[in-house]
């Protein structure tokens, strides 16, 4: 096996199992040797990619991965004269009887699952939460984490500093965690495993745009929340129908040339109709009771699209209405670019750049693409187009991935 195969089976293996392994030796060793695990985790990875392109890959590689980092691991504290105290203190733990903490009634198997509801302590708040479970569970960068939360790179260093100064002053326990936990930490989680697969469904990696490992990750987390009983609520199952019609399209996202193909264009016989029909019944289970989530309605609009027979039949004016109560649920820029969309269906493309420069006048968030390729478009269907282009290259500007600007300089060639 060549080099570059070994590092592409490394990086997808390393990738989909980093917060496993995290997890499990967090789980297993302390919290407090987060900065410990992270490094010997990365040393895994360094010595698979030569050990894998000497011997082969590995019977079993998170197997190896994670005996490598547990011996790294192992090796570091007895050398650092600490491994006998946390060895006590692990035992202390074992021993330990609190009454009036009682376990999760059910067993939530998943390391990382567990783990990420630790992350999701009341010590932090919400955007700590999100950023330092994206790095240390999921294994983001921080580049794609700033990409995913509209934030600067400089922002998330310092959040991640501050959240694992907190969780070392707190006890922090997989074990420790009670049902209440669960009502108070969950919807962190849902927004977590939500980003987890937005960045696998459009990746922000520079060579490709989708990311089928990440958003297998995410279904597998979320498919863990709708079979425990205490977090299977009518959300976590609309999030799990939101992702299983999303993911019944990525085969047609993306063209034999890996270039981007909109949905207008796609190829609807590349769908998994098997996988949208389980989405529509996760969908109407989600729809029980009076809990209306944004999962709902973005289920919903995707359910939507595919159940159409073909572009031209969608039903715009129900997507419009989605999109406008979703609007009013998070009044963000995103859901306002998102209508405008939709609106420019319903009526015409003026009036819903009308609309959206009256509602967010401000324009794009910062390093955002997507507003002025969306607002570029509007312009290019409205006949204006050398606003259009000008918009297009304020996208290219933005550093967006390959495959989406390559759309951008198409369209750009066609404003000429």
């Amino acid at each position: 096996m060549d080099m570059t195969s070994v590092a592409q089976l490394t990086e997808h293996t390393f990738r989909h199992e980093y917060g496993r392994l995290v997890a499990v030796l967090t789980r297993k060793y302390s919290i407090r040797l987060l900065d410990d695990i992270e490094d010997v985790v990365q040393t895994a990875l360094l010595k698979a990619m030569h050990t894998w392109s000497r011997q082969g890959m590995p019977t079993d590689p998170p197997g190896w991965l994670y005996r490598t980092a547990q011996h790294e691991l192992l090796d570091r504290l007895r050398r650092q004269k600490t491994w006998s105290k946390i060895e006590k203190e692990l035992l202390q733990q074992q021993d330990a009887v609190q009454p009036d903490q009682p376990a999760w009634s059910e067993p939530m198997e998943d390391d990382q699952l567990r783990m990420l509801f630790v992350s999701c302590h009341p010590a932090l708040g919400v955007e700590a939460q999100i950023t330092f479970a994206l790095k240390t569970l999921c294994g983001f960068s921080v580049p794609e984490i700033a990409q995913a939360l509209l934030t600067s790179e400089a922002s998330i260093h310092k959040r991640l500093t501050r959240a694992k100064d907190t969780l070392r002053e707190v006890s922090l326990s997989p074990s420790d965690l009670i049902d209440t936990d669960l009502s108070t930490r969950l919807s962190a989680v849902q927004t977590i495993l939500y980003l987890l697969f937005n960045e696998g469904y459009n990746s922000h990696h520079p060579d490709t745009l989708i990311r089928m490992d990440l958003c297998e990750e995410a279904v597998r987390l979320t498919q863990f929340l709708i079979q425990h009983p205490l977090t299977s609520t009518a959300d976590s199952k609309a999030l799990f129908a939101l992702m299983l019609l999303h993911a019944g399209r990525l085969q047609a996202r993306i063209s034999t040339t890996g270039s981007l193909v909109l949905l207008e264009e796609q190829d609807r016989n590349l769908w998994d109709w098997e996988l949208l029909r389980t989405g529509c019944t996760w969908l109407e289970r989600a729809a029980t009771g009076d809990v209306l989530s944004k999962y709902h309605l973005e289920a919903a609009i995707a359910a939507e699209h595919c159940q159409s027979l073909s572009f031209s039949a969608t039903n715009w004016q129900v997507i419009d209405r989605y999109y406008a109560l979703l609007y009013e649920m998070e009044p963000t820029s995103i859901h306002a670019l998102n209508r405008s969309i939709a609106m420019a269906y319903v009526s015409s493309p003026r009036a819903a750049i009308a609309w959206l420069m009256q509602q967010h006048p401000e324009g794009a968030p910062a390093g955002y693409h997507h507003w002025p390729a969306a607002v570029g478009e509007l312009h290019r269907r409205m006949g204006d187009t050398a606003t259009a282009r000008g918009y297009f290259e304020k996208a290219l500007a933005m550093s967006p991935p390959p495959t989406e600007r390559e759309f951008l300089l198409k369209r750009c060639e066609q404003c000429n």
